[in-house]
């Protein structure tokens, strides 16, 4: 008898549990009603919850379409269409277990939500490396092992988003108009025995979640808000390449086919280390697939197939898993992932980080799908490959690529190539110098959308514009041109005051703290008499070039000519509606001379100009001297 009871209560058990199943989160969080697509993807984390009997919900206006089992025991994808939906909150029956569901009203139509564009200057930053809150918790509970140390350059340093919120007001004196930060969103990843991090923010553990680290959504949404309310747009920094090793889909996959080559999981089940790929008694990488780095297979019309899989289906590196973006379930959960974050703080753009590593089909149904809810919006993708040819293929509607990518704006890395080479040579009669610069704006036929281009001198993967020197004749002329010519410009943070450094020894080097932005620091390059001399004349230098900038229909709206370098000055012009701006180059170590007849085009019968920087008179009935190395703005 007592043996049929015990039976009798572990069959009860059993039946109990599989009528409640554990739900551990919902991804999406909430959701909103309204949207173009009704359809939503609900993703049910809970240990056996593939399993449960049925899912219902008897909310008014809403269907659920399907239900997906996974290999995984513990997911259980949940397809609702949201048609006729209100807002409110649903209850969800995953057999006997309930579960409360938020339906959200939108803030604003999907046409509202204005994105970036060439009447913008995006300035780029590092939440970690900018500044620090006065309310900042320096050891988070419940995150992997990690350490604040800013005197090792790729450990975490402890800047927030409530450092960057405190200081909106440098960012509108400096003249900037939108706010790029690296990703902000939960890398969840233990510090390495070789002092490394992930306070870059590149290896997503939670797509839902600002890194704790960082503050958290409400944090990024009062930043966001207070943003906006001081003119500022904010761009947020995406990953749909890769995840971060510690991501639940990595020890769990959903699908055996939700990670590109994931049987090198399998083999490093024990003694693993995740940023080398060996396992810890020194044997081979195995059936580890690294990214050969080389994008051009992607386009190239005679790629081998083993050359496009090592591009597209590596592992950027073997602590951030290659997601397989052609599993339809995970690409509907990133698409998803990116219009919450739209929706839930008001992003005025996305940049795309790797962008053709990822599978170009996929990513093009994403930004059509965006460009249908949101036509005004703007999405920038990463496409480190410095001949034009390859990146306006890139562009939406291009006409030199076999698919359409959807893709408005992408990232100019022939500029930023050619600016930098051309900053350490003497501009001759044919290639050196500036005359890259020419020849690289002289192939803008190729693009789609020139003006939505987004153009740059240095970014967090780069060298610092200035090296490890000071030399600001170069970078003005860089920053003359990033700044009035037909593109998106974007700013690297700190370079206004002469930040500089290099990659030789370690990426930190070029994402060093901003001077002023923690507690202790020495130099406040934030105020005025915390700057240099140097430092001050740089940061006016830009500022007055910026607010200039705004608003300037000649720059964002204007006709582009582009004259051949003339005994080592490189002119180049913008006109609209009769205004004219002549921006002039000498790229030698030289005086040298603007013969004017040369330009009579675009001056005309003008006698005098104004210096954009100065406000003096420059007379345009002679030649205009100019010393060596000399920047000069004039409109008329």
């Amino acid at each position: 008898m007592r043996k049929l009871f015990v039976f009798l209560s572990i069959l009860c058990m059993a039946t109990s549990l599989k009528a409640a199943p554990k739900i551990d989160r919902i991804e999406p969080t909430d959701w909103f009603v309204g949207m173009k697509n009704p359809s939503l993807q609900l993703m049910v984390y809970g240990q056996g919850i593939r399993d449960v009997a049925e899912v219902t919900t008897d909310y008014p206006g809403v269907v659920i379409d399907s239900i997906v089992r996974l290999d995984s025991p513990n997911y259980l994808l949940v397809y609702l269409n949201l048609r006729n939906a209100r807002p409110g909150t649903m209850t969800l029956s995953f057999g006997k277990k309930k579960v409360k569901y938020l339906l959200k009203e939108r803030e604003k139509s999907g046409e509202e939500r204005l994105g970036f564009s060439n009447a913008d200057v995006l300035y780029m930053l590092m939440p970690d490396r900018f500044a620090q809150g006065k309310d900042h918790n320096p050891q988070v509970k419940g995150m992997c092992a990690y350490q604040e140390d800013r005197t090792k350059p790729s450990l975490r340093h402890g800047g927030d988003l409530n450092g960057i919120r405190e200081h909106l007001e440098y960012f509108k004196q400096l003249g900037v108009t939108a706010l790029w930060f690296t990703p902000v969103l939960e890398n969840d990843s233990p510090d390495q025995p070789n002092g490394y991090s992930t306070y870059h923010g590149y290896a997503t553990t939670n797509y839902y979640q600002v890194d704790p680290r960082f503050g958290t959504n409400e944090d990024y949404r009062r930043l966001c808000d207070e943003a906006h309310a001081q003119g500022l747009k904010v761009v947020m920094d995406m990953i749909f390449n890769h995840s971060g090793f510690e991501h639940p889909w990595t020890k769990d996959m959903p699908t055996k086919d939700w990670l590109n080559t994931p049987d090198w999981l399998n083999e490093q089940q024990s003694g693993r280390d995740p940023m080398t790929g060996f396992s810890v008694d020194g044997n081979a990488k195995s059936s580890y697939l690294q990214t050969s780095y080389k994008l051009t297979p992607v386009l190239d019309p005679y790629a081998s197939k083993v050359d496009l899989k090592e591009t597209v289906e590596g592992w950027f590196v073997p602590s951030m898993p290659d997601l397989n973006q052609r599993n339809p379930h995970l690409m509907r959960y990133l698409i998803q992932n990116s219009i919450w974050w739209i929706e839930t703080v008001g992003i005025d753009g996305i940049r795309m980080d790797t962008y053709p590593y990822a599978y170009a089909d996929a990513m093009a149904q994403w930004m059509k799908e965006l460009d249908e809810e949101y036509p005004n919006f703007n999405t920038v993708g990463e496409t480190w490959v410095t001949e034009p040819a390859y990146t306006a293929a890139w562009q939406k509607d291009a006409k030199i690529a076999s698919h359409n990518s959807y893709l408005k704006t992408v990232m100019d890395f022939s500029f930023y190539d050619k600016i930098n080479q051309a900053k350490n040579e003497e501009t001759d009669g044919w290639w050196n110098g500036f005359n890259r610069l020419y020849n690289s704006f002289c192939y803008d036929y190729l693009y789609p959308n020139p003006s939505s281009v987004m153009a740059f001198i240095e970014n967090h993967d780069t060298d610092r514009f200035l090296g490890n020197g000071k030399d600001t004749l170069a970078l003005k002329q860089a920053m003359a041109l990033l700044l009035t010519v037909n593109r998106i410009p974007q700013l690297y943070y700190g370079t206004e005051v002469l930040m500089n450094g290099t990659k030789e020894v370690t990426d930190g080097n070029v994402r060093k703290d901003f001077p002023g932005g923690f507690p202790g620091d020495k130099k406040n390059c934030f105020t005025r008499e915390g700057r240099t001399q140097a430092e001050n004349a740089m940061f006016d230098w830009c500022s007055r070039l910026l607010h200039w900038r705004q608003g300037n229909e000649v720059i964002t709206k204007g006709k582009q000519i582009q004259f051949i370098p003339w005994n080592g000055v490189y002119v180049i012009a913008r006109q609209y509606h009769g205004q004219n701006v002549m921006t002039i180059i000498n790229g030698t170590k030289k005086n040298a001379s603007l013969e004017v007849a040369r330009y009579a085009e675009v001056i005309g019968n003008c006698e005098v100009a104004v210096d954009v920087i100065t406000g003096r008179h420059v007379r345009l009935d002679k030649d205009v001297n100019l010393r060596p190395r000399q920047t000069l703005i004039i409109e008329f």
